[in-house]
């Protein structure tokens, strides 16, 4: 864990517009600095940055947040990751708390193997596109495989020699630890001989999600029967295959942008699709899916099409993947490449746009296709059919989503021709099979809850100001909603005291607000705020549809600043889509009448104390009191019955 007053210093040191300059141009305006957004198209710049606040906010996305969050969103990085890229950056030293002798001498040896992983891979790039040997074999081999100079220096592809310990030699010389180098993996050492783990082998460097060589793949380039065609990077403290996807840091931008991933086998196929123009692709590298190369893509997507030969084998392992994705929340869909084609060799006979096509064409629900595939094995045998139906269930089982859930059991049922009954008793008994296991696996990891004293940081708040800014705020985001209002109208009952009747009406969120200032004769005290309020309200009676960025650029500055600070205020502790990180929060939009009404009714109160605060001077100046302090009685009952609404005592 990394210590406390590393993330201090972090923040202290960090400057948002730098950090995020070295990623967008900025240019000033105002105190702040606007820019194009780089989550969307755009053409008039909307992005913004705020040195005073350390924020920034991109208005024609809805992101934004800390420094910390833009790497998170725009770099797909952990927090922790986040956290140690600024303090590289800014020459902070990354101190971690509770790690023992042992763990720190682990880190100092993962940090030794990262140099090595990636002295190796500068190596293999230069011996590839350098040395005689690498341009005759190495590069003759990309070009009969069709791959441009573009994507070879992309993804960083190199050679290594054939000669038995070259490379070993080579990094002994410059200083490298032969301890290392085994640990890596890249040397073998057997009977006081080094041997280069990849001699005579075209090298696929394979990246973390953050950009850090781990390991690598290599292919041979000589048929043999005693020898592997790819060989990859053993086990190692850098290096773990099932939680790595070959090709995820230069997709993972594409997979964030396109809202969708393709998983396919192989290196070249990633490759090749890569150099057509499918940047969204990544791969398992010929190992089975497992629980955490998943993760990797749920952290940027919910949705996947898996790719695979066009043949049994490869529909097979389709199968075997298609209940991890599920069980992860993700959504998949799976596309068989014709008979005798991998997704290398298909790319090849096809343009980009007929690629995309067919993939959209071919890929099917993977309800859809499993039962497809099982029901044609299954051949009307009742036994192989039942297991079949007992299969299909307990993938929908994996599925958390309910409604998701039915609708795949409704599919099931027009597909096989089983009743929805008998699936959804099926799949009780699964689901309660499955409750069982967890609650018997909760019972042995239970650990008990400890109370933790929030710390007192109250601020004293203009509560005027705070409310004013609301409304403008939930007019912009949500003035044109229409929503249900429960309005309150104050009437005496039978015994005369006053009481709030509730009336529903339907209206716009900006008509709602609009008339209960109107009615109760409220004017905005801050003069920005009373500027900006008519100006939406003239929009939305001209049925114009305001969206903030350009909403910004019809504002002169002071008040364009004003907005800003407004939308951006929210964005300090703030990070863009929580449910991809496993966070989920209530949604405002789904509250917005409630979120009306109860600004507007604390708007009330607050003007209500103000009043009586008034006339409460007055009695110390009138001598006749008494209809003062009628008035006085009167708006204290009225507060009552608000802060009642509100769900407060006073």
């Amino acid at each position: 864990m990394i210590a406390k007053s590393t993330i201090e210093k972090v923040f202290e040191s960090s400057r948002v517009e730098e950090v995020i300059g070295d990623f967008v141009q900025l240019k000033k305006s105002g105190s702040n600095y606007k820019g194009l957004s780089p989550f969307t198209e755009e053409r008039t710049p909307s992005f913004m940055v705020s040195p005073a606040k350390q924020i920034w906010k991109d208005f024609s996305s809805g992101k934004g947040g800390t420094v910390v969050t833009f790497l998170m969103e725009h770099e797909h990085f952990t927090y922790p990751e986040a956290i140690k890229y600024l303090a590289k950056k800014y020459n902070i030293e990354v101190e971690e708390t509770q790690k023992t002798s042992e763990q720190k001498l682990e880190d100092s040896e993962r940090e030794s193997m990262y140099l090595i992983t990636e002295f190796a891979k500068e190596y293999y790039q230069e011996n590839l596109v350098k040395s005689e040997e690498g341009k005759s074999i190495g590069i003759s081999y990309f070009k009969e495989r069709e791959f441009s100079n573009e994507v070879i220096e992309k993804f960083q592809l190199g050679y290594s020699f054939n000669k038995s310990n070259r490379f070993s030699e080579e990094a002994l010389k410059k200083g490298y630890k032969l301890n290392f180098l085994e640990k890596t993996g890249l040397t073998i050492v057997r009977d006081d001989k080094n041997i280069d783990r990849f001699k005579g082998r075209v090298m696929f460097p394979i990246l973390s999600m953050s950009g850090r060589v781990l390991g690598f793949g290599g292919r041979i380039l000589k048929s043999s029967k005693n020898t592997a065609k790819y060989i990859n990077s053993p086990e190692s403290l850098i290096y773990h295959k099932s939680k790595v996807l070959y090709g995820i840091f230069h997709a993972k931008q594409s997979i964030v942008k396109e809202d969708s991933c393709f998983l396919v086998e192989g290196y070249t196929d990633v490759i090749k699709l890569h150099q057509k123009g499918i940047i969204n692709v990544v791969a398992s590298s010929g190992t089975a899916l497992t629980e955490n190369q998943i993760r990797l893509v749920s952290r940027l997507t919910k949705n996947i099409t898996v790719l695979f030969d066009g043949d049994n084998a490869g529909s097979r392992a389709a199968l075997r993947g298609i209940d991890i994705i599920l069980e992860q929340g993700m959504n998949v869909r799976i596309c068989n490449l014709p008979e005798g084609e991998d997704p290398d060799s298909f790319a090849n006979s096809k343009k980009t746009d007929e690629l995309i096509s067919f993939f959209n064409e071919h890929s099917k629900d993977f309800i859809k296709y499993k039962a497809s595939l099982l029901f044609d094995e299954a051949d009307n045998d009742p036994v192989k059919k039942a297991s079949v139906v007992r299969n299909m269930v307990e993938s929908i089982s994996k599925i958390s989503d309910q409604i998701k859930k039915e609708i795949y059991i409704k599919e099931c049922s027009s597909i096989m021709g089983i009743s929805e009954q008998v699936l959804y008793s099926t799949l009780a008994q699964i689901q309660k099979k499955v409750l069982k296991k967890n609650i018997n696996d909760s019972k042995d990891n239970f650990d008990s809850f400890s109370i933790v004293k929030p710390e007192n940081t109250k601020k004293r708040t203009n509560l005027l100001y705070e409310l004013e800014k609301k409304i403008i705020e939930i007019l912009l985001l949500y003035g044109n909603n229409v929503e249900d209002f429960e309005d309150l109208i104050l009437k005496e009952d039978e015994k005369g005291k006053l009481v709030l009747s509730p009336v529903n009406r339907r209206a716009k969120v900006f008509e709602k607000i609009y008339m209960d200032l109107h009615e109760d004769e409220m004017e905005f005290s801050n003069d920005n705020f009373r500027k900006i309020y008519y100006k939406i309200i003239e929009c939305y009676n001209e049925n114009k549809e305001i969206t903030t960025d350009k909403f910004l650029n019809t504002l002169p500055k002071e008040l364009e600043m004003e907005i800003t600070n407004i939308m951006m205020n929210d964005e300090k502790y703030s990070l863009h889509d929580w449910e991809r990180n496993s966070i989920f929060p209530k949604s405002k939009n789904k509250t917005i009448s409630q979120l009306v009404i109860e600004t507007i009714l604390n708007l009330r109160c607050f003007l209500i104390d103000q009043k009586v605060n008034e006339f409460k001077d007055k009695t110390s100046i009138n001598k006749d009191n008494k209809s003062v302090l009628e008035d006085v009685v009167n708006y204290s009952n009225l507060k009552i019955l608000l802060s009642r609404k509100l769900n407060r005592v006073i």
